[in-house]
């Protein structure tokens, strides 16, 4: 069957990949775009456009989640605007027999743990102390699922790191480490792990929840966690170097004070719902099935510019 999906954040990593598998299943897929650039990417895909903008134009953003069945919020913006925003879709959605999908991320429970190991992980219904960067995030998930109450399909997806042809993930930013230091970096221990997806797994998953999702459901999507160390291990054997631990402070200077928060915390999840009420399992399994990726070698060049931190 056939749908009309507004997407918001279309042009990014995520959005992007969502857009290009809809438009694939036949589905017609409209997304947001905040400029020129990212208008003419979506079109070069095949994707109707709309020019718009969460700050200055919230009134046409509305219209068109008004006017599509699906709309699917996969937007990057600083956390304290999301509950506002959130709550002005799901409102001008209520009662009009639409889906709503917000696209979460496990970071809502990341640990800080200095680059160590944590025993705990997460399913859909276990309860969590919120990484408090991450409390806005978390109440707007609050507002997506009530909004279901209120005559809206509206449900949450929250995957780990997401990683597949052209992502920024963890790979990438221990090859750019190697620019910047002549050895592929990993935080304290390098235990600290992120469970992770593939991008065309995630894409499938809501496809699914589109299709057979529960309103007000919250679903993960986990296929597999790696350690840090092994993957800067991975790294330093193609590139023929050595691996280094860094402090938190080094970390910042390597990594970005935000990308050092990340590579040092543990964020493990569990899918059970996922499974069991959609049907979903992943097929892509290995991250480190990334390594040796040319445009992953590229970022370890001192001389290229894309070897300075993102």
């Amino acid at each position: 069957m056939s749908r009309k999906i507004f997407i918001i954040g279309a042009s990014g990593f995520v959005g992007g990949t969502l857009s290009r598998h809809f438009v694939a299943e036949g589905h017609q897929v409209l997304g947001l775009a905040r400029s020129d650039r990212a208008q003419f990417s979506l079109k070069a895909a095949g994707i109707e456009t709309m020019r718009g903008d969460l700050d200055a134009d919230m009134a046409s953003v509305l219209a068109a989640a008004q006017s599509a069945d699906v709309t699917v919020y996969a937007a990057q913006v600083a956390f304290e605007r999301e509950p506002a925003i959130i709550r002005m879709l799901c409102q001008a959605l209520a009662g009009r027999g639409k889906a709503f999908i917000f696209l979460s991320g496990s970071g809502v429970f990341m640990q800080r743990t200095g680059g160590g190991w944590s025993p705990d992980s997460f399913a859909e219904d276990d309860p969590f102390v919120p990484e408090p960067l991450a409390g806005p995030r978390v109440e707007a998930e609050g507002i997506v699922r009530a909004a279901a109450e209120h005559g809206l399909r509206s449900m949450v997806i929250r995957p780990p790191v997401i990683w597949g042809p052209g992502d920024n993930g963890p790979v990438a930013s221990v090859y750019r480490s190697v620019a910047l230091t002549g050895a592929a970096g990993y935080i304290g221990s390098g235990l600290a792990a992120y469970s992770n997806v593939h991008s065309a797994d995630l894409a499938r998953l809501f496809s699914l929840a589109i299709e057979r999702g529960r309103a007000g459901a919250l679903y993960h999507a986990v296929a597999g966690e790696i350690p840090n160390r092994w993957i800067a291990e991975a790294v330093a054997r193609d590139l023929g170097v050595k691996t280094r631990s860094l402090t938190m402070d080094e970390a910042a200077e390597v990594f970005g004070s935000f990308g050092a928060l990340l590579q040092s915390a543990c964020s493990r999840s569990r899918d059970p719902r996922t499974r069991t009420e959609l049907g979903w399992k992943p097929t892509q399994l290995d991250l480190l099935s990334e390594i040796g990726e040319p445009r992953l070698r590229a970022l370890a060049d001192p001389q290229s510019n894309q070897g300075a931190n993102p």
